[in-house]
């Protein structure tokens, strides 16, 4: 569904006045494990070069799996952007849906772990979040060999996300024509590779999932549902 640039700014003026509602605190003595953190964004945006630069410092820290996922809704406002792919309008779409704290359909929003939606450059919120939810509890998971051990309670779909770590975009026009801007982890290709069902198991990860044209990095989502929090992620 396209959103005007009238309703984007109302998302977005929103999103901006007010803070996220926050998430039930996580267990601070559990132990910390790596946390997901997707950023909607578009090159259409004036407001998004900031949480763009803010997404590549965290992509290089080692407790964040990161995913820029640029969206459409933008193209028609004199640009279209060259990265964005549909599949990330529908899951901003159903984040919203989803009534996660801080939801809505703007841009540039980041959503922790699936759970917790923040205006994309509020650095000191979204960094405050993956802490807590890096000690939050998780399901058990190890890599080895090709395939994917899980072990615990709980269920859910296992995905295998196809990133570019690094893209350098020169806009041609609209709100950010003129500028070059780089994005870090931007999803080039997704594939669901298997449904958890709780306790343990193991699950192959597909030689097709691991060679996905573009894409030069690998990272793992365990998803409670399609667009459900995500319970557990890290790079392949």
């Amino acid at each position: 569904m396209m959103i005007r640039s009238t309703i984007l700014s109302l998302f977005a003026l929103a999103a901006c006045s007010g803070s996220a509602p926050a998430s039930a605190p996580a267990d601070p003595a559990g132990p910390a494990h790596p946390v997901a953190v997707e950023l909607f964004t578009s090159q259409g945006c004036s407001s998004c070069p900031p949480a763009d630069a803010l997404m590549e410092k965290l992509a290089a820290g080692p407790d964040v799996v990161a995913i820029t996922r640029p969206v459409t809704y933008w193209d028609e406002l004199g640009w279209k952007d060259t990265l964005a792919r549909p599949a990330n309008t529908e899951l901003q779409h159903a984040y919203a849906a989803r009534k996660i704290p801080g939801a809505g359909v703007y841009t540039p929003q980041t959503v922790v772990q699936g759970r917790t939606g923040f205006v994309g450059s509020s650095e000191g919120k979204i960094r405050g979040e993956i802490v807590r939810q890096s000690h939050a509890a998780e399901p058990g998971l190890a890599i080895s060999g090709g395939a994917v051990r899980l072990s615990g309670s709980g269920r859910g779909q296992l995905w295998v996300a196809a990133v570019r770590k690094t893209v350098t975009v020169r806009i041609g026009s609209g709100e950010n024509g003129g500028r070059k801007i780089r994005y870090a982890n931007v999803l080039v290709g997704e594939t669901r590779i298997g449904e958890w069902k709780g306790g343990s198991a193991e699950i192959a990860v597909p030689t097709a999932a691991m060679r996905v044209a573009g894409a030069d990095r690998y990272v793992l989502l365990l998803r409670d549902g399609p667009a459900g929090p995500i319970l557990a992620a890290r790079y392949l």
